[in-house]
């Protein structure tokens, strides 16, 4: 199984030099790859072409970015891009996002959102594919009168989507190469989320879906669980809110977000590693490695880091 961390948190914004440094660590510890959200800040996938150019070796991806406010044609652009710019180790992942930022940093009502995102998927796969396009949807129009391939951008940029509903699982399943379910406990994944998908791709004649499961999770003293875990309860409470993220918690057998964080010391957070790959996934990127401070987080990745070569 291949481990991976993310870079970007909108807790800390740190500058490019310094998000490079981190990269090189992950590295260097052995991590196989690194993944940027996208806030409204960085450009996730800009970020993601410059630390997978300027390191070696390590996959970057992008998780992820919402559809409102998009439009194929440009994320293709960009995904192309850092395709090329890498190597070939990009990995783009979409998002439905939120209701309350989408109407209010864009001012664009939501509406239709799994419609939506089978609109963009099928207009983005020949994007990425071929560099053209000749879509004509309900809610949005991709075509191309003259090519949008990028030089290098090659293999084809892998497309996964923050999924965890069942429709949205039902139309990644159908039309991306995977998913990147977040605070989607093990039970939530094996009962829910990996047979609905899967079951989408092979309907579909697609090969068995990537299951990317993002894990907040830092190793830590035993001594210390208890008082991580506030830590965890006030950086996650947010997502208890957001309808989505609110069933897959519920679905994983929780009350609290903060109840599938992973923490505690090595022999624990290697056990729930094993739980998530049991479960179905495929691969697993431990986000929130910060929260017991520089410490805890270096502890973490060389844990990870001995993991992924094992």
């Amino acid at each position: 199984m291949t481990l991976g961390v993310t870079l970007g948190s909108t807790a800390v914004q740190r500058t490019i030099d310094s998000t490079v440094r981190l990269a090189r660590e992950a590295r260097d510890a052995g991590l196989h790859s690194a993944w940027f959200g996208q806030t409204f800040a960085y450009d996730s996938p800009s970020l993601a072409a410059i630390v997978g150019r300027e390191v070696p070796g390590l996959h970057v991806g992008t998780s992820a970015i919402p559809v409102f406010g998009r439009h194929p044609l440009l994320v293709s652009s960009q995904a192309q891009t850092a395709q090329a710019a890498t190597g070939g180790r990009y990995h783009l992942g979409l998002a439905l996002g939120t209701r309350h930022l989408t109407e209010t940093g864009f001012g664009i009502p939501y509406r239709r959102p799994i419609g939506l995102l089978r609109e963009f998927l099928t207009a983005l796969r020949p994007l990425l594919e071929t560099g053209s396009a000749d879509f004509h949807g309900e809610l949005l129009t991709a075509t191309t009168p003259y090519s949008a391939a990028v030089p290098g951008a090659r293999p084809t940029v892998p497309l996964l989507v923050a999924a965890m509903g069942p429709q949205a699982l039902r139309v990644s399943g159908e039309l991306a190469d995977g998913i990147l379910p977040f605070l989607a406990g093990p039970r939530a994944l094996a009962e829910h989320i990996v047979p609905t998908v899967t079951a989408a791709a092979a309907a579909a004649g697609r090969p068995a879906p990537r299951i990317v499961a993002l894990v907040p999770g830092v190793v830590t003293a035993r001594t210390e669980v208890a008082a991580v875990r506030e830590k965890a309860a006030e950086a996650l409470a947010l997502y208890e809110r957001i309808p989505s993220y609110r069933r897959a918690i519920d679905a994983s057998g929780a009350t609290r977000a903060a109840e599938l964080a992973v923490i505690g010391d090595e022999e624990t957070v290697a056990a729930e590693v094993r739980r998530y790959r049991e479960a179905g996934a495929t691969e697993v990127v431990f986000t929130a490695t910060e929260l017991n401070g520089e410490d805890g987080r270096v502890r973490t990745w060389k844990l990870l880091g001995e993991l992924s070569r094992d």
